[in-house]
């Protein structure tokens, strides 16, 4: 029987394989409309009108000798390979963090062990005519670092005690601290002047600027109720896209405020500008043509047009999530069409999606543009 899905009907510079982006307006969330997950050719359909996606779980396969340990984080270079990072097993040093796949899913190679226990956010920047991966890893790992698209390290950070916001010895410990002295980094956005931003989304919730050199610049945010402070600022992006009418619009940030529910937008200095609320645990952004792609924890993955109006909300399960415990470490009780816990997702160029889930035995789904 085919499962259900719900919708909202309404109206790079990056790893997301140097989609469009654009400007973020008011938000505005129209009321829901329910719509089927359809099975068509035993091909599983999910959304609606133009906002329609075949659905392929499990759509990367690893080889016998590894085994996925719950995906976190997933980018494309542009030759439309995918990179997929796990927060993967601290026990288990020598197994890699991160692997690649071709745009068919077949795998590539597997590096990133130094990211084990602790392996989060991915992203891919192209810089001249090289591309490199901008890894975070948090739980002891307490890390990011630039690497090659092969695996070596460019270089590699921690804590930034220039800031003063971190408690001594963060910037050398390999012990998670959880409060808002430690330092627990989850994702980065890009800057048009080569440099890049920081989401401390575990520890201290502040958002540090780097430049081009990975020097500390500033940081804003930090932890509160809402309007330029977070709780649980998790995910990040820098949103170009444009107006309705095709005009360009100043970029802002786009913060997730994970715990309170809502995305915060800022303008590139950092001052606090607006809050779009009605989310479900946001963990990530990303941004094709006019649509944001928001995935969220509880079951569902969101697509926002221009003016932040939601327009399809795919594989939404909510309900079964909180009517079955532990749901996310049991895949016999996962049905196609339905999302468990969406921890990041990308657009490639085409529109399609990538979704990795928040599992313990990993799922990496593709939506399928129809």
């Amino acid at each position: 029987m085919a499962p259900e899905t719900t919708a909202l009907q309404s109206g790079s510079l990056s790893r997301r394989a140097f989609t469009r982006l654009g400007l973020v307006g008011g938000a505005v969330l129209a009321a829901p409309r329910v719509t089927r997950a359809r099975r068509l050719a035993e091909e599983t359909i999910i959304g609606e009108g133009e906002h329609r996606f075949r659905v392929r779980h499990q759509f990367p396969q690893l080889p016998d000798r590894f085994s996925w340990q719950t995906t976190h984080g997933v980018a494309l270079d542009k030759a439309g390979n995918l990179y997929v990072i796990h927060e993967g097993k601290k026990q288990q040093k020598d197994h890699p963090a991160i692997f690649v796949f071709d745009p068919q899913g077949r795998f590539v190679r597997a590096f990133g062990s130094q990211f084990q226990g602790g392996g989060h956010g991915i992203e891919v920047r192209q810089e001249g005519s090289e591309e490199f991966l901008y890894v975070c890893g948090y739980q002891q790992v307490k890390a990011f670092a630039k690497l090659t698209l092969t695996g070596e390290t460019v270089w590699y950070r921690k804590a930034p005690m220039a800031s003063g916001v971190y408690a001594p010895g963060e910037d050398t410990s390999t012990t998670a601290n959880w409060s808002r002295q430690g330092f627990l980094p989850t994702n980065v956005a890009f800057l048009d002047d080569g440099g890049f931003l920081l989401a401390d989304g575990y520890g201290s919730f502040q958002i540090h600027r780097y430049d081009k050199d990975a020097n500390w610049v500033s940081c804003f945010g930090g932890p509160g109720d809402g309007e330029g402070t977070f709780k649980t600022a998790h995910g990040l992006w820098i949103d170009r896209r444009p107006a309705a009418d095709g005009a360009a619009r100043e970029p802002t940030i786009v913060v997730t405020d994970r715990a309170h529910n809502t995305l915060q937008t800022f303008s590139l200095d950092g001052t606090y500008r607006e809050t779009i609320p009605g989310f479900g645990l946001p963990a990530n952004i990303d941004t094709w043509n006019n649509l944001m792609l928001v995935p969220e924890l509880k079951a569902c993955v969101s697509l926002l047009d221009e003016n932040n109006q939601v327009v399809a909300r795919l594989g939404r399960a909510v309900e079964r999530l909180e009517s079955i415990k532990g749901l996310r470490s049991q895949p016999q009780q996962w049905l196609d069409g339905q999302f468990v816990h969406p921890h990041d997702a990308c657009f490639t160029p085409e529109g399609d999606i990538f979704v990795a889930e928040w599992v313990s035995t990993g799922r990496v789904t593709k939506l399928e543009r129809v």
